[in-house]
């Protein structure tokens, strides 16, 4: 049997193995509601921006056979917040890809920890297949509830709409002179894995270094399924580097890219702050972005007092919140906001803690001692914000 019959037979068996299994418990949807978690009143303010801006990291895209599926984009650059018809409206070419990448910004009297978050409005892995192939487990799972003998289920998923992956950049604070910062550790998001990577003469990282250009990451963007990765670092992913590339940099301006083939053709990206775009429709009720929605646990932080003071403890109860978008092809909710991220060998540790307390999370990646300060001066998604 040639390699690619035996992987179509492979899933079909497993679609037919979920269509028998028991029934479970059915998902949490995004008509559930909870606690409210908190506003951000100053989550997209200047300072925020202006760091944010100045660490950007530089995205070496490569290319697959559906060049539109990996030009990375605005999660809303079709004009609506469905999530529903983002993989037909990809391949419309009326609707422009500009470049856009999220961000977020937290701060400890040490460091400043910047979440980015790349959007692509398909994950087409498996190619043509890869949908029909995905959507076919996906009822068989609805049939048989969500036991999952094998436990691969996730895992033999080849395509769903909408994908969203990105990094996590912890820079050295020096003042607040930004231009004397430095970057010492950055952790990507690649199919449920964080992946830990340090610049060269930092501390090493537990899959290798990550060149920088300046101030600025140097990641590797896989086509189809848009794992992160270390450009030039080595370890922790499968990069598939081609001869069609793009170099995504930013400069402050959303440019489309025009499809030219051109190797490592320079594609300028603009920044959107979470905290306005997707952020407010996560903590709505059922809404055409968030297919479902998970009950977040009450995280408890450290507080920094601004005076130099003794940090002090604030529980947050962050309730429901919209934890996989909204999408219909293939795999169906399968794409997560960077509040759902998580690394499928910490199972233990509390869902959104990498997001919403990364300082505690580099801690214990990277074993930081007291030179990381875990107390926030400024964490907006938990309703601390800098004075």
């Amino acid at each position: 049997m040639r390699p690619a019959h035996r992987t179509l037979t492979t899933l079909l068996l497993l679609a037919f193995i979920h269509s028998a299994a028991p029934a479970g418990g059915a998902p949490t949807t995004a008509r559930q509601r909870g606690p409210a978690a908190p506003t951000v009143a100053a989550g997209a303010d200047a300072r925020d921006r202006e760091i944010a801006a100045r660490f950007a990291p530089v995205f070496h895209q490569s290319l697959g056979d559906d060049a539109r599926g990996d030009y990375l984009t605005n999660f809303d650059f079709d004009g609506d917040w469905r999530g529903d018809n983002n993989w037909d409206n990809a391949g419309d070419r009326k609707f422009k890809l500009r470049a856009y990448v999220y961000y977020a910004v937290s701060e400890t009297p040490t460091h400043f920890l910047i979440h980015y978050a790349v959007f692509h409005p398909r994950d087409y892995k498996g190619g043509a297949a890869g949908a029909l192939l995905s959507g076919m487990i996906r009822e068989g799972v609805k049939r048989g509830g969500r036991y999952d003998p094998t436990g691969i289920s996730h895992g033999a998923t080849l395509a769903h709409e909408n994908d969203m992956e990105g990094c996590l950049v912890a820079v050295a604070k020096t003042g607040a002179d930004l231009a004397a910062a430095r970057v010492i550790a950055v952790e990507t998001v690649a199919h449920d894995r964080f992946l830990r990577y340090a610049p060269e003469g930092e501390r090493p990282g537990a899959d290798g270094r990550v060149g920088l250009e300046g101030q600025r990451a140097l990641l590797y963007v896989e086509p189809k399924g848009h794992g992160i990765t270390a450009r030039d670092g080595g370890g922790g992913g499968r990069r598939k580097f081609s001869d069609l590339a793009l170099l995504y940099k930013f400069t402050g301006r959303a440019d489309a890219p025009e499809g030219t083939g051109r190797e490592e053709e320079v594609v300028g990206y603009d920044l959107l702050p979470l905290a306005t775009t997707l952020w407010p429709r996560a903590r709505g009720a059922s809404n055409e972005t968030f297919g479902k929605s998970c009950d977040y646990a009450t995280l408890t932080v450290s507080v920094a007092d601004a005076r130099g003071g003794r940090a002090t403890s604030r529980k947050v109860k962050l309730g429901q919140l919209g934890c996989a978008f909204s999408g219909k092809v293939g795999a169906e909710n399968a794409a997560r906001p960077p509040w759902a991220w998580f690394d499928r060998e910490e199972r233990e540790q509390t869902l959104g803690a990498w997001f919403f307390d990364p300082a505690a999370t580099l801690k214990r990646h990277y074993g930081f001692g007291d030179d990381l300060s875990t107390a926030y001066l400024h964490a907006p998604f938990i309703g601390i914000t800098r004075r």
